[in-house]
């Protein structure tokens, strides 16, 4: 799905014009951005949660000539899904209830 779908989506659901709704989605979408490059958390009850990680520095190999290359630590946008989601999306698509990671 993309976001153009997202936007078809909503306007439908809501009889909003296309216009409009891309203007909000838009704006939800910079705002969630300018959060994490303020390095805030995000939390969306129900969804789950954005925020922002460091990749810690590490030497990984070039796969052309295998030698090796310094790569520096930086920070990364991390989603984590709340655990409703993951057991509604288990639920609808019939996949397993693993608990891995819950705690």
């Amino acid at each position: 799905m993309t976001k153009a779908d997202i936007i078809e989506v909503i306007a439908s659901r809501r009889g909003a014009s296309r216009t409009e709704t891309a203007l909000i989605v838009n704006e939800f979408i910079k705002s969630i951005s300018r959060a994490l490059c303020e390095g805030r958390h995000i939390e969306l009850r129900k969804f789950g949660t954005f925020k922002v990680r460091e990749r810690r520095a590490r030497v990984a190999r070039n796969p052309r000539s295998g030698e090796a290359v310094s790569v520096p630590a930086k920070l990364v946008p991390h989603f984590k899904v709340s655990r409703e989601l993951r057991n509604n999306v288990n639920t609808k698509l019939g996949g397993g209830t693993s608990t891995e990671g819950d705690g």
